[in-house]
């Protein structure tokens, strides 16, 4: 079967999707649930409590309370309520804890520290997996014995008022309830404090506002229960308490202090103020340990110290095992056989594209994938039994459950079917690679298909970056791995230049071209520059620019390199991001700060400039109208939303959600889409206009160009204006006059694209991820749109360079063979850290730093290949766009 070298790369990218979501199910493991009784089956939910029941337990302890309220504030961080803000914001609280019948704490959350797993543990008493990261989205039903369903069994009644999480998590087991929307972050006046910190930040002058709220609203239900137990002569108890902190950011999902750091305070009459027994061990000893100082520093030779030093070390030890009974053990369990089959299905799409590179170099516009020969049937026949009874060996005594077991039988056969497939046709490739001696002899016959300074400087910098995946310091810190190899580009590109202009070597541009009267060709000497390529229909062939060695254009080639370094060096600026870094001050801290609001309204409204100069320059009249017009309205959309100024506006006008200028843009983000769609379908009925599809492509570009600039913060706009000013720079003095290859030009692209990923903020720390991006323009919670805008929010860097290099290859290379082998080695360059860094955390899966540092990325490497999985669906149908009738004619002629 012949295939397109697009077309596969794209079928490639969807199977190890495939493979990565097995993996990643098996990966991460399952809780232990436990039951209120013994058995296999999960005990069905107790039925709806009627008011006043009696209990069915035979034998019920005295309660010591007679009824518990508990008051959980989203990301109340512990010094919202011990801190500074808590003695200014909530005295009430404040004097409980100080000097009222209370019991306070620090409690620490275990990450993930977001809202539904943190549930989940408060009530079950277990810590959830890490998985749950993602249903935090959905919330499921509960089913594991909790606190909520041991109450409902025993005939409490119980109401509820709040976060509609918890309705979901436990449903029917409120009499009454009233939940509310929890994912809308712009509300921050009805529902979360945690809405606040996603839109402004800890330091947020609403953040008061909200604690003194909360202080009123505890001094009420304290008031009432304490005149219930007046009438009822039996005390109660108040449970102030917090599911996850808050970062400095506003952020949370990681395990910095500020994220897992809660308050829990538990007040009662009943309680009288005296420390725990645990607490009381750790004083008494650390009051032996400093007579033990005192008895070294006299220099007490006797076999006193000795043995004080050994009561000292007793006491510390007996005080450590009482202050430990109240923490739980977590005992996960992974998935071995599901991670093993995603594994496998993940290297073997990978070792199919590395066999194909050779068919891919050699330029054809179609490869051959063997599936039809006899050998192939058989081969394939044999594995399918054998990874069949493989199947059923597992399933039958697996102790543990498994996921693929748990699927139907038909689906686990279709599994077993692929890789089955794959094996085969990784099995053909290499015999007939093995086999086909011509590609060495043809290679040989090039002199300049040899590897250039900068193709083996792009070669090694990702093989470096594949390998510093197994360290968790480099994972923590992979910003600046790219930074450092866009740095370590731009002086390779700067040498090149030099030495292409003032040395004099041609050795970049041994490309001539020599066209026939009446037709359209090329003769290329280099088998791969995309300079060498057939010239598109209407277009003159391109040698040399005219005036590329010397004049204006010759300096602006050479400072080219060095504009880029410049622009790099401003970025890195703007966001510090990392581990290490992200405490330190920057320009985004300067920039969003409230004394800075007209500073950071001037440069949004330069950077959005700057970005409608950029981008409106391929872009038909009307697109520049809409385009122009809708960067109006993001500018009008931050205003309202209280983030930017308009110079007639004054600064305390009330802000409000800014659902209207939201939506404006979106209309024309979507009308620029449509004309973009428009011209490529027309650049396919007309194929020899290949203009109509450049500007098409530009004009999807530019949509999304749109996009990007409506879901960053403010003070990112920047990140996006350097982002199109270092691609025309790139595109106009860099790429174009020393006619670099598309391989090159590809991982160049995709090298930017990891660059910007960071230069925005982002990280490998769930904490890092705007979520408030994906609720622009939205009044409600609607599950698809907002996790759509939420990725391509987080993702607008690679998104963007790979839609540029799908419209700079459309506009100055020409055929079928330089989009698909794009599209390839664009899926090559993404399989390989996937591939590796799968491996690497299996192998890693008992590391210390499993969950903090490797399983974040792990969840960030699956969802940027299937990011990749839809570029390169675009870049196959964009492929097929407009070409069909040449290559007609070329195979004709063939």
């Amino acid at each position: 079967m012949r295939l397109g070298s697009g077309a596969f790369a794209t079928i490639c990218v969807a199977i190890e999707v495939l493979g990565v979501a097995i993996f990643l199910r098996g990966f991460f493991p399952a809780s232990v649930k436990s039951s209120s009784r013994t058995g296999l089956q999960a005990e069905p939910p107790a039925p709806e409590p009627l008011a006043g029941a009696s209990s069915n337990w035979t034998k019920l302890p005295l309660p010591l309370f007679s009824k518990a309220v508990i008051v959980l504030i989203d990301a109340l961080r512990d010094d919202f309520v011990f801190g500074s803000k808590g003695a200014r914001y909530m005295p009430f609280t404040t004097y409980l804890v100080g000097k009222g019948p209370s019991h306070s704490f620090v409690a620490e959350a275990k990450p993930p520290t977001v809202t539904m797993p943190r549930i989940k543990a408060l009530m079950t008493g277990s810590l959830p997996g890490f998985v749950d990261v993602i249903r935090n989205l959905n919330s499921p039903a509960l089913l594991e014995d909790n606190v909520i369903r041991q109450a409902k069994a025993a005939g409490k009644r119980m109401i509820f008022y709040g976060d509609e999480t918890w309705v979901k998590l436990f449903p029917k087991h409120f009499v009454e309830y009233d939940g509310t929307t929890s994912f809308f972050v712009s509300d921050y006046t009805e529902v979360r404090l945690d809405h606040i910190g996603h839109v402004s930040g800890p330091e947020s002058p609403l953040i008061g506002r909200k604690l003194r709220e909360m202080d009123g609203i505890l001094m009420k239900i304290y008031t009432a229960l304490l005149t219930k137990e007046r009438e009822t002569l039996s005390p109660s108890l108040l449970v102030l308490c917090g599911d996850h902190g808050m970062s400095e950011t506003g952020s949370h999902g990681a395990a910095s202090a500020e994220e897992v750091r809660t308050p829990l305070v538990l007040v009662s009459s009943a309680f009288e103020r005296k420390p725990d027994p645990g607490f009381e061990q750790f004083v008494m000893a650390e009051k032996l340990h400093g007579n033990w100082v005192k008895l070294h520093l006299e220099e007490d030779r006797s076999g006193a110290l000795l043995n004080l030093g050994t009561k000292v070390a007793r006491q510390y030890l007996g005080a450590l095992r009482t202050l430990s009974l109240a923490l739980s053990t977590h005992v996960a369990q992974y998935d071995t056989y599901s991670m093993a089959v995603g594994t496998i299905i993940v290297l073997e799409t990978l070792i199919l594209l590395l066999l194909s590179i050779p068919q891919v170099l050699r330029r054809r516009a179609e490869l051959e994938v063997p599936l039809s020969s006899p050998v192939f049937s058989l081969l394939f026949y044999l594995m399918f039994l054998v990874l069949s009874a493989i199947h059923v060996v597992v399933c039958t005594s697996a102790e543990s459950s498994c996921y693929l077991c748990s699927l139907p039988w038909l689906a686990a056969g279709g599994v077993m079917v692929l890789v089955s497939a794959l094996l085969c046709v990784i099995a053909s490739a290499f015999a007939r690679m093995v086999m086909d001696s011509t590609f060495l002899r043809k290679s040989a016959a090039h002199p300049c298909s040899g590897w250039s300074e900068v193709g083996l400087l792009l070669l090694l910098g990702t093989v470096g970056h594949v390998l510093s995946l197994g360290a968790s310091s480099f994972v923590e810190e992979e910003h600046q791995t790219w930074y450092f190899l866009v740095n370590t580009l731009c002086l390779a590109l700067s040498q090149e230049t030099c030495r292409s202009y003032f040395l004099g070597d041609d050795s970049k541009l041994q490309c001539y071209f020599h066209t026939e009267p009446g037709t359209v060709g090329a003769t290329c000497m280099r088998q791969d520059c995309t300079a060498c390529e057939a010239p598109k229909a209407g277009q003159a062939s391109k040698g040399l620019p005219s005036g590329a060695r010397g004049g204006h254009t010759r300096w602006a080639v050479l400072a080219g390199p060095w504009l880029v370094l410049a622009c790099c060096r401003l970025l890195r600026s703007l966001n510090h991001t990392g581990v290490q870094g992200a405490h330190r001050p920057d320009l985004s801290h300067w920039l969003t700060s409230p004394s800075h609001r007209m500073e950071l309204s001037c440069l949004a409204a330069l950077s959005l400039l700057a970005v409608f100069l950029l981008a409106q320059r391929g872009c038909s009249p009307v697109v520049k109208v809409a385009l122009a017009l809708g960067l109006l309205g993001v500018f009008c959309y931050r205003a309202a939303t209280g983030n930017l100024l308009f110079p007639w506006q004054p600064a305390n006008r009330g802000i409000s959600k800014g659902i209207l200028e939201a939506r404006f843009v979106y209309v024309f983000v979507l009308g620029i889409l449509f004309m973009g769609t428009k011209d490529l379908l027309r650049s396919q009925v007309i194929a020899a206009d290949f203009k109509v599809k450049t500007v098409g492509l530009w004009e999807l570009y530019s949509g999304l160009v749109l996009l990007a600039a409506l879901l960053l913060r403010p003070h990112n706009l920047p990140v996006l204006t350097f982002s199109l000013l270092i691609q025309t720079i790139m595109t106009k003095f860099i790429w174009k006059p020393l006619r670099h290859d598309v391989a090159e030009i590809t991982v160049m692209h995709y090298w930017f694209g990891q660059a910007f990923f960071y230069f925005q903020g982002n990280s490998n720390n769930i904490a890092t991820i705007d979520i408030s991006s994906g609720f622009v323009g939205l009044d409600t919670y609607m599950e698809i749109p907002a996790t759509f805008l939420t990725v391509f929010g987080t993702y607008v860097g690679p998104v963007l360079w790979a839609g540029h290099l799908a419209h700079f290859l459309s506009a100055e290379a020409s055929g079928d063979s330089a989009m698909g082998r794009a599209c390839f080695c664009y899926a090559l360059i993404c399989s390989v850290p996937v591939a590796t860094y799968i491996i690497l955390v299996t192998s890693l899966r008992y590391h210390l730093f499993i969950w903090s540092v490797f399983s974040p990325k792990l969840l960030y490497e699956g969802m940027h290949l299937l990011i990749t999985a839809a570029l390169c669906v675009l870049f196959t149908a964009t492929n097929q766009t407009g070409h069909t009738s040449a290559w007609t004619k070329t195979d004709a002629r063939n």
